[in-house]
């Protein structure tokens, strides 16, 4: 259900946008998606496309692209980068299930591979943006 709440939230904030801009209809929305955030892009896709069914012409023929940003990370410490593809094979699926829902707990499960040093800031891939949107006056 995670996926569906932020598919509510995109459509939300792109209908605001939108009015704000004037848009009669909504031609294309790309959306942004960090790797850190896991989510299961066909549940989203759908949960955007039966959310879309509900808001008629404005949405109607609307193009939806996704684009996942790979999510990487860097120590504070050693200066050492990472890939969280490379850090989520070492998560249990309790572990991975807690940062597809909160990112920042990634802070509690992971250290640094090559110093150990719990102390890293994620520098890209995380979170979900709009990252355009075009439409018609």
């Amino acid at each position: 259900m995670h996926e569906w709440a932020l598919a509510e939230s995109i459509l939300s904030t792109v209908l605001e946008a939108a009015e704000k801009e004037k848009l009669k209809t909504i031609a294309e929305i790309k959306i942004g998606i960090g790797e850190l955030q896991q989510i299961e892009q066909d549940i989203f896709e759908f949960a955007l496309n039966e959310i879309i069914k509900s808001h008629g012409k404005k949405l109607k023929n609307v193009k939806i692209s996704i684009e996942t940003e790979e999510s990487t990370l860097k120590c504070k410490i050693c200066e050492h980068t990472w890939k969280f593809s490379d850090m989520k094979k070492k998560l249990n699926e309790d572990e991975s299930e807690a940062i597809h829902f909160i990112p920042e707990v990634a802070f509690v499960h992971t250290r640094c591979p090559k110093c150990g040093s719990p102390d890293f800031e994620i520098t890209t891939g995380r979170g979900v943006s709009i990252i355009s949107i075009k439409g018609k006056r």
